[in-house]
C-alpha cells in the first residue's frame, strides 16, 4: 500500500536531508575553537612499540594495540607461567598483579599497562627458592591438574599482601574470582590460611563451609 502524505515516518528525502545536515554540523564543530584539544592521537592498527615492566625488568615489544597482556607475555615474550583458560575474564587462570592489584590478563590490553609494575607467576621464585605462597601450595597439596594454579597463586599473593592477617571470610572473598575445575578449593584455602596468623587457626568446619558455595558454583558453571 502506498504511504499517505499524512502518515508518520521518514521518507527517503527526509532521511537524506537529515544525513546531510548532520554532516554539515560535524564539519562546523570540527573547526570550532578548542576542537583540537579534544582530538585523540590514535595508534595502530599496525604494530607499535610497547615497553612493559615485567617482574622488575623492562620488556620491549612490537605489538598491535589490540593485543592483550596475556598474549603479549605468553606469545611474544615466552612467559608462559600464567595460563589461558576461558579467555573471557571469568576463570582467573591468567591472573597477574599490576601495581599491587590483581587483574585478568586476558581482558587487559598490554598497551594500557605501560609504566606500571606487572608481576606474573614466573617471577615469584627467587634464587631457586619458591615464594611462600608457592611453597604452601606444595605443602598443602593444593594442586590437581595445575592449570588454574598460577592464577590462584597470584590471587593469593595479592590477597596476603593486602591482608597479611586475612580472616577465613577475606580469604574466601579474595579468591572468589578464580575457579578450579578439579574442585581443590579446600586445599587452596588451607594453603592460604597457613600463611595468615588468623587464617591458620581456621577449623576443618570453616574450610568445608568455604568450599561448599564455590564447588556448587563450578557444578552449575
Amino acid at each position: 500500500m502506498p504511504k499517505r502524505k499524512d502518515e508518520p515516518g521518514f521518507s527517503r528525502r527526509s532521511f537524506l536531508k537529515t544525513v546531510g545536515a548532520g554532516g554539515v554540523a560535524a564539519g562546523v564543530l570540527g573547526h570550532a575553537p578548542g576542537a583540537e584539544a579534544q582530538t585523540v592521537n590514535a595508534v595502530g592498527p599496525g604494530a607499535v612499540a610497547v615497553t612493559l615492566n615485567v617482574n622488575g625488568k623492562p620488556l620491549r615489544l612490537q605489538i598491535e594495540p589490540r593485543v592483550t597482556l596475556l598474549d603479549a607475555l605468553r606469545m611474544r615474550a615466552d612467559l608462559t607461567g600464567n595460563k589461558r583458560g576461558c579467555d573471557r575474564g571469568a576463570c582467573g587462570a591468567c591472573t597477574m598483579i599490576v601495581d599491587g592489584r590483581t587483574v585478568y590478563a586476558c581482558s587487559t590490553l598490554a598497551i594500557e599497562v605501560q609504566g606500571k609494575k606487572i608481576r606474573t607467576v614466573d617471577g615469584l621464585a627467587s634464587g631457586g627458592t619458591l615464594h611462600p605462597v608457592q611453597q604452601a601450595f606444595c605443602d598443602k597439596d593444593a594442586l590437581m591438574c595445575g592449570f588454574c594454579t598460577p592464577g590462584f597463586v597470584m590471587a593469593s599473593v595479592g590477597l596476603l599482601e593486602k591482608h597479611p592477617n586475612a580472616t577465613p571470610e577475606q580469604i574466601k572473598k579474595g579468591l572468589d574470582g578464580n575457579i578450579c575445575r578439579c574442585g581443590t578449593f579446600s586445599r587452596v584455602f588451607e594453603a592460604v590460611a597457613s600463611l595468615s596468623s588468623r587464617g591458620s587457626r581456621t577449623s576443618a568446619g570453616d574450610l568445608e563451609a568455604a568450599d561448599a558455595p564455590l564447588t556448587e558454583e563450578v557444578r552449575n558453571g
